[in-house]
C-alpha cells in the first residue's frame, strides 16, 4: 500500500522541518504556468512531504499575483494528495488571540476577480461541489496535532478572503465582523477552490497574526507586528504538521478524490483538444478514449 504523499504550502522556511531526509529542489513547468517557486520535496517517518513558498522564497508575488493554478497543479503532478495550507491571518474575535491557531471550515470570497479561479473554461466546462470546502478528515487530523503539542486551536470557523494587499479599513472590518467571520486573510482563495477541482484534500491553519483594525483596544495591524507573532506561530506550525504526519491515513475515505467525476457539463466530443490536454491530469481517468 503506498504512503500518502502530503503537500504543505505556505511561507519560506516550512520545508526545514526536524527530521526531514531526502531533501530535493524541483522545478517544474505546467500547463499553467510556472509555479510560484521550485518544490523541496522529502521524507519525514517514511512519507513523502512537498513544500511550495506561496509567495516565493523571496516573497516576491502579491496575494493577487500568486500562480495558484501552477501551484496546486504542480502539486498533482508530484503526487500530492492532501494539501496543508499554513497561512497568516487576522483574528476577528475576542477570543481568538494573536498566536492562537484557527482551523476554518468556511469560506467567503471577497477577492475582486483578479485570479484565476478555476482549471475549466476554454472550451470545457466543470462545476465542483463546494458546500464543505475543507476535507473534513484532513481538518480532523490536524486539529488533533495541534492539541497534541499543545497549541490553543479554534476547531472551525469563517475565513474572509480579501484582495489586498492593504490591509481593511475600520469600518470594512466591522462589516465583516458583523457577518460573523473568525479570521481574514488574503490567499486561502482561489487555492482551496483550485485544491477541490483537482481532487486533492485541502486543510487550512490559519495563524492569527494580529486582530485586524476593529479591536481598540490594540494597536492597528502593521507589518511589523505580523512578522514578529508570525516567528513564534510558525514554530508551532512545524510542530502540528510533524505531529499530523503521524495521523494521515493511507486511504482516503472522503469524496475529495472523485470531486470532479461528475462536473464536467460539456459533451466529450466538443471537447476542445488543447484544453482536454492540459485537464488530462485531473480529468482524463474519467473520459478514457
Amino acid at each position: 500500500m503506498s504512503m500518502p504523499v502530503i503537500g504543505v504550502i505556505g511561507g519560506s522556511g516550512l520545508y526545514q522541518l526536524e527530521g526531514l531526509q531526502d531533501i530535493e529542489e524541483i522545478r517544474l513547468q505546467t500547463p499553467f504556468g510556472e509555479p510560484s517557486d521550485a518544490y523541496i520535496t522529502g521524507k519525514l517517518g517514511g512519507v513523502k512531504m512537498v513544500f511550495l513558498p506561496r509567495h516565493g522564497r523571496a516573497h516576491q508575488y502579491l496575494p493577487s499575483e500568486v500562480p495558484y493554478r501552477a501551484n496546486i497543479y504542480g502539486m498533482k503532478m508530484l503526487g500530492v494528495e492532501r494539501i496543508i495550507s499554513v497561512s497568516a491571518v487576522g483574528s476577528m474575535k475576542e477570543e481568538i488571540v494573536p498566536g492562537h491557531i484557527v482551523l476554518p471550515d468556511q469560506f467567503i470570497d471577497r477577492t475582486s476577480g483578479k485570479r484565476a479561479n478555476t482549471f475549466f473554461g476554454d472550451g470545457i466546462v466543470g462545476h465542483v461541489q463546494f458546500d464543505n470546502p475543507i476535507c473534513n478528515d484532513l481538518g480532523s487530523s490536524l486539529a488533533a496535532a495541534a492539541k497534541q503539542v499543545g497549541a490553543t486551536v479554534h476547531q472551525g470557523g469563517t475565513y474572509i478572503c480579501i484582495e489586498g494587499p492593504t490591509f481593511s479599513t475600520k469600518a470594512e472590518s466591522n462589516l465583516y465582523r458583523s457577518w460573523g467571520v473568525d479570521v481574514i486573510g488574503m490567499t486561502n482563495l482561489p487555492e482551496v477552490r483550485l485544491a477541490r477541482e483537482a481532487e486533492i484534500c485541502y486543510a487550512t491553519v490559519a495563524l492569527a497574526t494580529d486582530y485586524d483594525c476593529w479591536n481598540q483596544a490594540h494597536a492597528d495591524v502593521s507589518v511589523e507586528a505580523v512578522i514578529a507573532v508570525m516567528r513564534a506561530n510558525i514554530a508551532m506550525a512545524k510542530k502540528i504538521i510533524v505531529a499530523a504526519v503521524c495521523k494521515i491515513s493511507t486511504q482516503r475515505p472522503c469524496s475529495c478524490p472523485q470531486a470532479a467525476q461528475h462536473c464536467v457539463m460539456t459533451d466529450p466530443t466538443q471537447f476542445n483538444v488543447a484544453t482536454r490536454e492540459k485537464l488530462d491530469l485531473i480529468i482524463g481517468k474519467y473520459f478514457k478514449e
